[in-house]
């Protein structure tokens, strides 16, 4: 299908956004609204595309059930109740609104326009297509290539991971509906973003217009192509199209290319554009090839001159991959046929490129002027502590500490306990000593790594008053153990409590 399908979208005129904006406000047409009116059961099934619940909790006429009807459950309102809640000739002359019905009589919205708590409480919204707020699961994708959708869980996870420090330029490659460059107007001076589907980039200026946020330089183009060669940031995100599919077939998710093709170029192509201390953060999908390990293979797309940290939270085999992906196109509820022909190509695709399963995760960037950059590369899947941008910074700080200071600064250093850390013994009931201690964090990663008695009573004397060597001598001493050979084998160890989180460089 051609976009010429889809509805005519709004003008992204400020002074009608602005107009719009404050209506919707006064109305307390906000997330904390939404949930009051709604209650927690009915707002997590609007999350899931599910509106039945809504549609019940709205069967009233106050300001806030009329805008909920009308924009997020996109079903016509008189026009008389729609008149005393928002300025209806700016909204219909702006193209928010369209009448309906013979007489006109019925006012209906043009774009789905959603209520998004912004980090410090800000009020924002989310302009997507009809019925396409919420990701693809509703079989969105049989309507049309070019539509854009809201927020979906990726969405907000990339949100969540992105460092958060002020910076001069920032870059949203693949905005769809601008949720990453509306959060990326908090702290950076200039936001670009770019995305293959023009539609896109209009949406993208009615959510930073209707969000009271700055306008963003908005370029066509597919990846880097809209960038000027003399062009670099300090901070670059993407929540590209990284299914790996067999064809091109939806825009808002297919990249395009063979494989995981798409998602290497990517990674491969920021660190040219990153500024010294810049950082890139990516959603991406990474095939597992058979005779090959999946992290040499994603560290062969870390471009020279970048540290990376490389999360693989999720796995899945060839099958359920593509059973994942036909239900969200919407394809399992169409002809046997056709949906079994889709299956096979996609299965035929797999099977050529000798892939056994697709890994998702993320991928963070940071150019560096460092003669041996770092790369990690690991698997993640358990639950962590969103937002998580200042747990990556320090990761990279953390990263820089270790890089500069060899064991003998490394046990001259002075180091202290990270926040909300404990201890679990784990070993058979009444026995004298236990078989392993593990430390786990509660906030940011919520790592758990095992340590033996020494790293454990390390760890826990930790208070930044103390050199690492003085702490181990105290230690050998009350376990008779030679404090030579104790700070010989112990600076791994601290490395590691360091480079994981456990332990922070104290200040002096």
């Amino acid at each position: 299908m051609s976009n010429a399908t889809l509805s005519p979208l709004p003008s992204a005129d400020h002074e009608v956004a602005a107009r719009l904006r404050e209506a919707l406000l006064a109305a307390s047409f906000t997330a904390d609204g939404l949930l009051d009116l709604l209650g927690a059961p009915a707002y997590a099934a609007l999350a899931r595309s599910e509106t039945v619940p809504a549609l019940r909790a709205t069967r009233g006429d106050t300001p806030l059930e009329t805008l909920v009807r009308l924009f997020l459950l996109q079903q016509p309102v008189p026009h008389a109740r729609v008149e005393g809640v928002l300025p209806v000739h700016a909204c219909v002359a702006g193209g928010w609104l369209t009448r309906v019905g013979d007489a006109g009589g019925d006012l209906a919205a043009t774009v789905d326009v959603r209520p998004y708590g912004g980090p410090d409480g800000e009020d924002w919204f989310i302009v997507s297509d009809l019925g396409c707020a919420v990701g693809g699961a509703g079989g969105i994708g049989n309507r049309d290539e070019g539509v854009v959708l809201g927020v979906g869980g990726a969405s907000t996870t990339l949100a969540g991971i992105t460092v958060r420090t002020p910076v001069a330029s920032a870059l949203d490659l693949g905005t769809g509906s601008g949720i990453q460059a509306l959060h990326a107007s908090r702290h950076a001076t200039r936001v670009t973003a770019t995305d293959l589907n023009p539609r896109a980039l209009h949406i993208t200026a009615l959510t930073l217009a209707l969000s009271g946020a700055p306008a963003a330089d908005l370029r066509e183009g597919s990846l880097f192509e809209p960038v000027r060669d003399d062009e670099s940031y300090d901070l670059i995100v993407s929540n590209p199209p990284f299914v790996i599919s067999p064809g091109a077939r939806l825009t808002y998710r297919d990249g395009g290319m063979g494989g995981d093709d798409l998602c290497r170029s990517l990674v491969q192509g920021a660190g040219e554009r990153l500024n010294e201390g810049g950082f890139a953060q990516f959603l991406a999908n990474w095939q597992h090839v058979e005779g090959e390990d999946w992290q040499d293979r994603i560290r062969s797309w870390v471009p020279r001159g970048c540290d990376a940290w490389i999360v693989q939270r999720e796995v899945q085999d060839v099958t359920q991959y593509a059973e994942l992906w036909l239900r969200d196109a919407g394809d399992h509820r169409g002809d046997p046929a056709e949906y079994q022909a889709r299956y096979d190509a996609w299965l035929d695709e797999f099977e050529a490129r000798k892939v056994k399963a697709v890994g998702f995760g993320w991928i963070t960037l940071r150019r560096t002027s460092a003669a041996e950059p770092v790369i990690t590369a690991e698997e993640w899947p358990h639950p962590v502590e969103q937002p998580l941008g200042d747990t990556v910074r320090a990761h990279f700080e953390r990263l820089d500490y270790l890089r500069g200071h060899d064991d003998a600064a490394l046990l001259a250093g002075h180091f202290r306990l990270a926040g909300e850390i404990v201890q679990e013994q784990v070993g058979l009931p009444g026995a004298e000593d236990p078989e392993h201690v593990v430390l786990r964090q509660n906030r940011g990663m919520r790592r758990a790594t095992k340590v033996d008695t020494v790293g454990a009573g390390f760890a826990g004397v930790c208070d930044g008053t103390l050199s690492a060597g003085r702490i181990l001598d105290a230690i050998a001493q009350l376990v008779g153990e030679d404090p030579v050979l104790l700070r010989d084998r112990t600076p791994a160890q601290i490395r590691l409590l360091v480079e994981q989180g456990f332990l922070e460089p104290a200040p002096r």
